[in-house]
């Protein structure tokens, strides 16, 4: 069998004794720990150490007492214990914040999110005497109780709500994110849905006014302003409205132009490039006209307008126009709302793409970034203006709806 590790305190106070005293006496003082060590049976260290400490506490030898080193593990513990409790109730700050105290729901699930690192009785010394304070029979009567159905309800919609607003750039607020989910066929109320994301921190993506970037061109025989700030359409390919915006990037400025249909809200056309040049516009342009002929639309009469941005008054820019049969349009002087819309989609752009999702390298990133922003604005972006629906669900509604013409073929 083997000895036991520690040894008897009767033994370690009678070996200690006889060897300070044993030091003590000149004619004894020499090998006294050992042999003393070697007549009890103890090993010389484990003497040593103990004849170290008697003699500090007696102030023999320099050093902490035990009395005091005992008194400094007691401060560092309390000092820890206070640093723990500290910190549990900065996690808790938002519980602790207004006269109420949070629901016992809130509480608990508090303390499980510390309880790995904390251990659960210390965060519930912590919340005592505070207005999110619970008591640890209430604690562990709630988590051996069943998750209240609306407590699981609340947290599969608020993995959806998340989900949603995710997958829309993060730019959706309650309103549109309550809209989506009923598309998806899930039923619940916009206030649960406020509630959830308030509780969740999930907010809306606020817009901020951009500069505008077009430069005036001379005066010369401009096109008359055929909109005067009347940006509504009937049907597809009735008025477009075309601008360019701008976006820094590590590589210098980047320039965007976008050709927007007003009746679907759908960007038609669009360019990136480093220059302000007219090909930027007219290749926005170029793609605006491609893609409607390429789906079978007829754009004679459609209404192109624009700013006074030289780019748009350029001679093949309007000979373009003039060759799809379209008719330019140009705000009037002066006039800080005469390409509105142009510009909500550009502040929209700026907002949704180019903050939210910056900053940007070059002209590269921001090309592949625009190109995928472009297709979920068109297929899956929800418009209030359109009945929060997606331009390419609008614009096919809308062709539902409108009278088949045929020629009756007789023979």
């Amino acid at each position: 069998m083997a000895p036991p590790k520690k040894y008897p305190d009767e033994l370690r106070e009678r070996a200690t004794r006889m060897a300070v005293e044993a030091r003590r006496d000149p004619a004894s003082a020499t090998g006294a720990i050992k042999r003393i060590a070697d007549q009890l049976g103890i090993h010389p260290d484990a003497l040593r150490t103990w004849v170290k400490r008697a003699e500090v506490d007696a102030g023999d030898r320099p050093g902490t007492t035990t009395s005091d080193a005992e008194r400094l593990a007691q401060l560092e513990r309390e000092n820890r214990e206070l640093r723990r409790a500290n910190q549990i109730l900065r996690s808790a700050a938002k519980f602790l914040r207004g006269g109420a105290g949070p629901s016992v729901a809130m509480k608990v699930e508090f303390v499980d999110s510390q309880r790995e690192e904390h251990g659960v009785q210390p965060v519930l010394q912590a919340l005592a005497q505070t207005p999110a304070e619970i008591a640890p029979s209430t604690y562990y009567a709630a988590r051996s109780r069943p998750e209240p159905a609306r407590a699981a309800r609340d947290r599969e919609l608020t993995a959806t709500i998340k989900r949603v607003h995710e997958d829309n750039y993060g730019v959706y607020g309650a309103r549109k994110v309550w809209r989506q989910l009923n598309r998806e066929g899930v039923d619940v109320a916009r206030c649960t849905v406020e509630r959830l994301m308030r509780e969740s921190g999930l907010r809306g993506l606020l817009r901020d006014k951009s500069p505008r970037t077009t430069r005036p061109a001379v005066e010369t025989g401009r096109p008359a302003d055929l909109v005067e700030r009347d940006f509504t359409a009937t049907r597809v390919n009735e008025l477009w409205v075309a601008d360019i915006t701008y976006v820094r990037t590590a590589a210098g400025w980047i320039y965007a132009a976008f050709v927007l249909d007003v009746f679907s809200r759908m960007i038609v056309g669009w360019q990136v490039a480093t220059s302000l040049y007219t090909d930027l516009a007219l290749d926005a342009l170029q793609m605006a006209i491609w893609r409607r002929r390429a789906s079978g639309a007829d754009l004679a009469g459609l209404v192109h307008h624009s700013d006074r941005g030289v780019q748009y008054r350029a001679v093949r820019y309007t000979q373009r126009l003039a060759e799809a049969d379209a008719v330019a349009s140009v705000g009037s002087t002066g006039d800080s709302y005469d390409n509105a819309m142009a510009e909500a989609f550009n502040s929209l752009y700026k907002a949704e793409l180019v903050r939210n999702k910056g900053p940007w390298q070059g002209i590269d990133d921001l090309e592949i970034a625009t190109v995928e922003y472009i297709d979920w604005y068109n297929n899956r972006r929800l418009h209030g203006e359109l009945g929060h629906l997606p331009p390419t669900e609008h614009e096919a509604l809308h062709a539902m709806t409108q009278p088949v013409t045929a020629t009756l073929e007789t023979s």
